[in-house]
């Protein structure tokens, strides 16, 4: 693993990922329980994580056919703006949109917003996959908005079907860690 990746891990063992041994569980986004949680804004959110996740994502997604990369806020905004920030100083400029969770009433309306319109092949981000019910929200409005999407990254896959409800809809689809990888070592 390069150095980068293992910083980026490194910080979401210590700032994101937690774990409990005994009841009261975590309840998740799908109404499970579990002893794991990750919680990726200690990481999302800092200046350092930015950085990196901006680095790693990029360098996945720098030679794909892409206008843009984005995904269901908020999870995906600080993913997507990382890469677009990385992107535009490495001299390959894609933009960065978000889904939003409901269609806005007023204004000009609409589910998708940013740098994108019809026709653009895009890539969506998520920060933590479980089931993928909200990574395929986002998928379904970007389809809707008239995105090709070409691939679906996740930061971290928890590993419990996430990735193949995914694959079912887009078969690429890339977690930069698995739960395991967060899991394993010193913090087990």
């Amino acid at each position: 693993m390069d150095a980068k990746r293992e910083r980026l891990l490194t910080l979401l063992r210590e700032k994101s990922y937690q774990r409990r041994t005994e009841p009261p569980f975590f309840r998740l986004a799908s109404g499970k329980e579990s002893p794991f949680y990750i919680n990726c804004r200690p990481v999302t959110f800092s200046a350092e994580g930015l950085a990196l996740i901006g680095e790693i994502v990029f360098e996945m997604v720098q030679d794909l056919p892409i206008t843009a990369v984005g995904g269901l806020t908020m999870g995906a905004d600080p993913l997507s703006h990382a890469v677009a920030l990385i992107s535009f100083l490495k001299g390959r400029p894609l933009q960065s949109f978000s889904v939003r969770k409901m269609v806005k009433e007023y204004g000009t309306g609409g589910q998708v917003a940013g740098a994108v319109t019809t026709g653009d092949p895009v890539v969506v981000l998520e920060d933590v996959v479980t089931t993928g019910g909200s990574t395929l929200q986002a998928v379904a409005a970007a389809r809707d908005f008239g995105l090709q999407v070409l691939k679906v990254i996740a930061l971290v896959d928890r590993q419990e079907g996430g990735r193949e409800n995914i694959m079912a809809v887009i078969p690429d689809f890339q977690a930069v860690f698995t739960l395991a990888d967060l899991s394993g070592g010193p913090l087990a």
